[in-house]
């Protein structure tokens, strides 16, 4: 959980500090672009808990797909339950939750970061097997699979949060007389912090975004490979969905990434990066409140969920909605077909 505090430098002589870096112009706009997070919150709760139900009242719980849709449908949640909290604390500029909540706040944060990246780097190389090995991968994805690969996601988004979950705590600035919940910026008993934070950084930069990348890359070139060369039109809707939330992704995880890994070296830079996080945090926590969106409204199948579902709660639209047979049958039976 990455927040926008006073900088610090001091000369040469010990004896003599400068005066600490003013950074009211970029916390202003924090605090001001910070409102939006309760909206991202309620949106964002309404819209995978749309997806939920979809999935429980007209999919099987069971297929790989929805195993690992799911997972990231859960795990997003994870992350934004950590924006209302964030929002009081960056508009107060000041703390007021104690200690235990600042750690649980930001592990939260981090495991629901961490485990979305991997969740959508795990659909996109399902799609692959799907797709590219159509014939064998029936032997592969199974239940099991799906079980096995969501644990081990957990697992090292879990790990990766150590880092957060020792560092991260409440401690009190004298001099602003506010008190701020972020890693804490002095030397930790028995934990050499400097290493602690040298192998944080190289996790996130390789594990949590050159990784997916390059794995995501990989596997929608050898899909649209595969598509083109057999000119199936239905598998081609099938991964456009993935894809589109994938790309969507990227598009707004990436440049929230190249702004917390860069280091800022004196005041006029430390402002300047202030500036670039408030604005590509924003940028990056948006995907999570439209990605459902997407998830329900962009798959025709979904569409035609979504649209049963208002029929059966509001009967009065039913001359005005129209539902597909084939999934009226799909609603009857639960049969999933292959992918969204």
């Amino acid at each position: 959980m990455e927040s926008t505090t006073s900088y610090y430098d001091y000369s040469e002589d010990p004896h003599t500090p400068i005066p600490p870096c003013q950074r009211d112009s970029d916390n202003n706009l924090g605090a001001q672009l910070s409102i939006l997070y309760y909206f991202m919150f309620l949106f964002s709760l309404f819209g995978n808990g749309l997806v939920l139900v979809i999935i429980h009242r007209f999919e099987k719980l069971t297929t790989v797909t929805n195993i690992l849709l799911l997972n990231l449908v859960f795990s997003s949640l994870i992350f934004m339950s950590s924006l209302p909290f964030m929002g009081v604390y960056m508009q107060l500029s000041n703390w007021i939750f104690g200690k235990v909540i600042c750690k649980i706040v930001g592990s939260v944060y981090y495991l629901g970061l961490y485990s979305s990246v991997l969740f959508l780097t795990l659909l996109t190389f399902d799609r692959h097997l799907a797709v590219v090995y159509s014939l064998g991968a029936s032997r592969v994805r199974n239940r099991r699979y799906a079980t096995v690969s969501c644990a081990v996601v957990w697992l090292v988004s879990g790990l990766a949060c150590i880092k957060p979950m020792i560092l991260q705590t409440t401690f009190f600035h004298h001099i602003e007389n506010k008190t701020y919940c972020d890693e804490f910026p002095g030397d930790v008993d028995n934990i050499n912090v400097h290493h602690l934070r040298v192998s944080g950084f190289y996790l996130q930069l390789f594990l949590f975004l050159i990784f997916p990348l390059a794995v995501i890359i990989y596997c929608y070139v050898r899909i649209a490979i595969t598509v083109m060369s057999s000119r199936i039109v239905t598998k081609f809707k099938t991964v456009r969905l993935i894809f589109i939330i994938v790309l969507l992704f990227f598009i707004c995880w990436t440049p929230y990434n190249i702004a917390l890994l860069m280091h800022d070296k004196g005041c006029e830079q430390a402002q300047k990066r202030g500036y670039a996080l408030h604005i590509t945090r924003n940028l990056a926590y948006l995907y999570f409140c439209i990605s459902p969106i997407f998830y329900t409204f962009v798959g025709k199948k979904f569409q035609n969920y979504f649209r049963q579902l208002m029929v059966a709660r509001f009967p009065g639209l039913k001359p005005h909605i129209s539902v597909s047979q084939n999934s009226k049958s799909n609603m009857s039976t639960k049969t999933t077909p292959n992918g969204f």
